[in-house]
């Protein structure tokens, strides 16, 4: 896979798109390979971004993406690098060094000093190549997991009081992700071409407040499906409303035709861990976040 021809430039939806069709294509080309789904990039699309006005992505001959080098304002000073290239060129440290090296100029060029590469600990290639040009391992990335939907569990009800329900019945009440990400949220997410309102999961208390949600992207190119994010309100947690968000969207993605499910979470998260592979997934592999200079 040659990588000589320069890549597009695309910004906002262009570029989301073209990343869209990119992950599908990996997906489709592997179950498991590469540390992202076309719905995380989506997922990120929440809130706009300083970085969404210029993104790399190469083409090949059918005019099909085919490489990427994305670059992600976490805010504050924290940016994030997602060098992506389709399974079978992984293996070869030209190409991902070539795509590495046209990020990392390109970041340089919009004036970011330094970037965050979040690499799995098998991706020895990666690893290798961010190693000599001077990146290393500043945190603990998150541990991948998959459950096959045919091995989901029962859904499980919610305590006494509360109800299960989604975002398609809660309109048009403000989305229950406005006060942690942003009054455009539910804007951003109606953007894409992944969201569902359906699989947007929310857990209402007794007094109709907003206690628990998970939020539940089903690809139906690759019956894929990401489940990101979930958060049980502090004053609702220990009530089981995580499990209940939980089961009750795997069973609505594997009803949507979703056949495998990912999940990660925080290594040191131990509520998390234990909830998720209680419920069935299985920890497939551990990434790391690796930071170091674009010059």
């Amino acid at each position: 896979m040659p990588i000589a021809v320069e890549p597009r430039v695309l910004a906002g939806r262009a570029y989301l798109a073209a990343l869209t069709t990119l992950l599908q294509r990996g997906r489709a080309a592997h179950p498991t390979a590469g540390s992202f789904e076309a719905a995380d990039l989506q997922w990120w699309w929440r809130s706009p971004r300083s970085t969404d006005a210029a993104q790399l992505v190469w083409f090949d001959g059918d005019d099909q993406p085919r490489a990427a080098a994305v670059l992600t304002d976490w805010g504050g000073d924290r940016v994030g690098f997602v060098p992506i290239v389709l399974p079978g060129a992984v293996a070869d440290a030209e190409v991902v060094g070539a795509v590495i090296d046209r990020g990392l100029a390109h970041a340089a060029a919009q004036g970011i000093a330094s970037v965050e590469i979040e690499v799995a600990r098998d991706d020895t290639v990666t690893r290798a190549v961010l190693a000599d040009r001077g990146f290393a391992v500043t945190d603990d990335g998150v541990v991948e997991s998959w459950l096959a939907t045919a091995d989901r569990p029962p859904v499980r009800a919610p305590a006494d009081g509360y109800r299960l329900t989604d975002r398609a019945a809660t309109a048009p009440r403000p989305h229950h992700l406005v006060g942690r990400i942003g009054a455009d949220v539910e804007e951003r997410l109606g953007q894409t071409s992944l969201y569902r309102p359906d699989l947007d999961l929310v857990v209402l208390a007794p007094d109709g407040a907003y206690a628990a949600y998970g939020l539940f992207w089903f690809d139906p190119v690759t019956a894929t499906g990401l489940v990101e994010p979930m958060r049980t309100e502090d004053e609702h947690q220990r009530r089981g409303l995580a499990r209940c968000v939980l089961t009750a969207g795997l069973d609505r993605l594997a009803r949507a035709g979703a056949t495998r499910v990912k999940i990660c979470f925080e290594p040191g998260n131990p509520a998390s861990s234990h909830l998720y592979v209680d419920v069935g997934f299985v920890p497939d592999r551990r990434t790391d976040v690796l930071t170091g200079p674009t010059a």
